[in-house]
Order: C-alpha cells, then structure tokens, then sequence
C-alpha cells in the first residue's frame, strides 16, 4: 500500500485498509481529523476480493427493521459519496441505480422472497417500494431472460458500482485528504494509556486519542486485546468472470451481474469453510448452471477467471458498531456489505466516531445484543 507521510500525530489511528476501514478513513478527513490507517497488506483475508459490487436493498433487514432503515439510508447517500470521490479524485467508480431484480426459479422461491418484502415494507411504514414482476413482465425488461425463471421480484432502490474501483478511489481520496496510510502492519498489542491509545507492532508503534477496528475477520482478535468479545466469523463465496460481452443486462441481479467493462459475473455461494478461501469446481458448477438458468445466452461463453473470498458474518449476520465502554475512544466496526454500506460509514458513522454527533441511529447494532448467550449463534 502507498504511503502518505505527515509530521503530525495522528488524532484517530484506523486498523483495516479494506472497504470498511478506508470508508470510515475518508469520513473521518472530510471532517478534518488526522488519521493514520494501518493495514495487514496482501496477507490478509480481503472481503473486497469477493464483492459482488451490488447495493442492494431489496429484502435486507428482514426481521430487523433498524437494519432496512439503516441499508435504505445508505444507498440513497450512495450519490453523494460518488460525487465527493469524483470530485477528490477523478474516478469512475461506475455507480449505477437503476433498481435491481431477484429472479426466482420456482414459485416458493417467488413466493418467499414476496413474503420478505411485504414483512419489510410493513415493517417501514409503507416506505418500501417494490414490485412483482411476472414472467411477461419480466422478459419486457430483460429480453434475454431464461424460460425457467418463473418470475422476479423488482427494487427501484438498488443498483451497483465497480467494488476494486471504490477501493481504489478510496485510498486515493484518503492520501488527498492527508490521511496516512501504512502497509504490512501486523498489530501485536493495543494498549489504553493516558489520552488514547498505543498501537505497536514490531518495534513500531502509533498513539492517537481514537481507535477504531476495522479489520474485517481481524477484529476478534483485535477486540480481544481491549478485552471485547467481538463474534465475527468467515464464509466462503465463489465468483466466476466471464470474458467482456455485449451489453445484455441492464439490471444487477443476485446471481448474474454484467460490469462496466462488459464482463459478467456470476455468484452467491454461502459456505462455512473456516479460513479456507479456495475454490471448489462442485460449487462453482452449481454457480455456473443457475447463470445459464437465467440468461441461457451464456451456455457458450467462455468462463476467464474464478475464485474464492471470505466475506465477515456476525454472529446474527447484522453489522456491529460498538463504542469500547470500558475504552472511551475505542470503535468496533464489521460488517458483510462493504460496498453498500460504504457511504453510511463514510457519511454517517464516521461524523459519529468523530465526535460530532450521536449514535446517528445504529445503537442496535451494538455488541450487547449479544450479552448473555453462553455460545454465540453464528450465522450461515
């Protein structure tokens, strides 16, 4: 990773240069904090490796309407982010909303994923646009879909951008900003002193007045060091990449999405395979016959790339944001939707972690929702 060398000491020190951590990093600078972030480097298990690059509404928040109204405000601040990071840095991160498409293979797949969104748009009020899109219906916005699909469900919320050009939009934008970045940091021990907090590793070390944990699967053994039990675990999900094609899809679907650059990825697999992120040819056939399912146009298509990434579960699969009570100035953050959630967390959680506002609405998402249990439930 670069570097942005300063004289001056940092006031918030950031573990994690991934999607999460840079996303708070650029918050923090767009309200003048000087921050240092601190990244494992290519060593570590990044969840930005298998991001599928969806913002995605459609049916999040399920059985926990503060997560649909957090995930709701996320995307709508998505424009704003984008214009700042164009702004700072002149990239194209290739944000698209033109709402996006669950497409069901079987009249219970329809029928639940309609259950889902009627419990969510009861759940806010009526504030939860969606429609149910019929074979015709569907096949009317997407000529090439598949005789198999027996329908799909449409939000006009979601939509999606290019996740390795975010990430890279962010560093940059971070470096402008006057944020330093440090690479190859493998942090052996946190320490609460007087004002903040120290942060060594190796014979190095950073003090700053904040902390915040942002390093994805890390942050268990992160929180540990500050005395937190932080119940974050790994699940696999494979991707295939075809070669670049015509435009076909207008639309980003769960399974099948086609890039900026003309490729399509295809996904969606859940796996618990501890901190094993390879590939497996049984899954990714699973992954590759549901493509052609939908859009049998890429029967013949050539398939270029493929791999596996470890995406970061809680143990109820909602994100946790925690302020250390037992160390003031200490932030736990994690999450499985980075990119969604990325201009929540550069917009909104960071002005919090910042100091200049409340809990801005994500008290829910702390860690005492899990006080009590004697073996946390993970999530699959």
């Amino acid at each position: 990773m670069p570097q942005n060398r300063t004289t001056q000491q940092p006031d918030t020190v950031v573990i994690g240069g991934g999607l999460v951590g840079m996303s708070i990093a650029y918050g923090l600078a767009l309200i003048g904090r000087r921050v240092t972030v601190l990244d494992e480097g290519d060593d570590a298990f990044r969840a930005a490796r298998g991001n599928f690059g969806l913002l995605w509404v459609q049916g999040k928040g399920y059985g926990n309407a503060a997560y649909a109204r957090w995930t709701r405000e996320a995307v709508a601040l998505w424009p704003q982010l984008e214009a700042l990071l164009r702004e700072d840095t002149g990239i194209d991160v290739h944000l698209r909303q033109p709402g996006g498409l669950q497409l069901c293979l079987s009249d219970a797949e329809m029928a639940d994923e309609a259950s889902r969104l009627a419990w969510l748009r009861e759940a806010l009020d009526g504030d939860y646009p969606y429609q149910l899109l019929d074979p015709a219906e569907l096949k009317a916005r997407v000529p090439g879909i598949g005789a198999d699909v027996v329908g799909a469900c449409f939000s006009p919320m979601d939509g999606h951008v290019n996740p390795l050009k975010l990430l890279r939009a962010l560093h940059v934008a971070c470096q402008k900003r006057g944020v330093t970045l440090v690479g190859g940091v493998q942090v052996d021990s946190i320490d609460p002193r007087a004002g903040g907090f120290e942060v060594r590793a190796g014979d190095r070390q950073w003090c700053a007045e904040r902390l915040v944990l942002a390093a994805g699967l890390g942050n268990r053994p992160l929180g540990a060091m500050l005395g937190m039990t932080v119940p974050v675990r790994p699940n696999r999900g494979q991707i295939l990449v075809t070669e670049r094609l015509r435009p076909f899809l207008d639309y980003p679907t769960t399974y099948v999405r086609q890039t900026d650059e003309g490729t399509v990825q295809l996904g969606d697999s859940l796996e618990d395979a501890g901190f094993d992120d390879r590939t497996r040819s049984d899954v990714l056939a699973t992954i590759a016959a549901r493509g052609v399912q939908c859009f049998p146009g890429l029967a013949d298509v050539r398939m270029v790339r493929a791999w596996g990434a470890l995406r970061v579960l809680s143990a109820d699969g909602f994100p946790i944001y925690e302020a250390a009570q037992d160390s003031p100035g200490a932030f736990v953050v994690s999450c499985h939707s980075g990119v969604t959630l990325a201009a929540a967390h550069a917009l909104r959680l960071a002005p919090w972690i910042g100091g200049l506002v409340g809990d801005a609405g994500i008290q829910p998402f702390n860690l005492a929702r899990f006080d009590g249990m004697d073996e946390v439930p993970y999530a699959h």
